[in-house]
């Protein structure tokens, strides 16, 4: 078993890119703030827990929206995921 810091023997190069990338200040603090949100959104009764919705950013937080709940809304998983983070989802 690996210890705290280290990677498993099997672990492939794409698991060890993406624990470096997840592991970077910035990156803990977009997934916190993704984080609040959705709680935010729980305790107004817009999400459930397993509803498959994620909540978008309408100005994308990479490219200087707000954390406000004015630019938050509910999309389904799949059309949040494939905007990749576009302004409005748009190419």
């Amino acid at each position: 078993m690996a210890r705290k810091g280290e990677y498993k023997k099997a672990a492939t190069a794409d698991s060890v890119r993406q624990r470096k990338y997840n592991s970077q200040e910035q990156q803990k603090k977009n997934r916190a703030a993704r984080n609040q949100a959705r709680r935010a959104a729980l305790r107004k009764g817009k999400v459930r827990k397993g509803d498959k919705k994620d909540i978008d950013h309408k100005v994308p937080l990479s490219s200087g929206g707000s954390k406000s709940s004015s630019n938050t809304r509910v999309v389904s998983r799949s059309s949040n995921r494939k905007s990749g983070g576009r302004i409005g989802g748009k190419h």
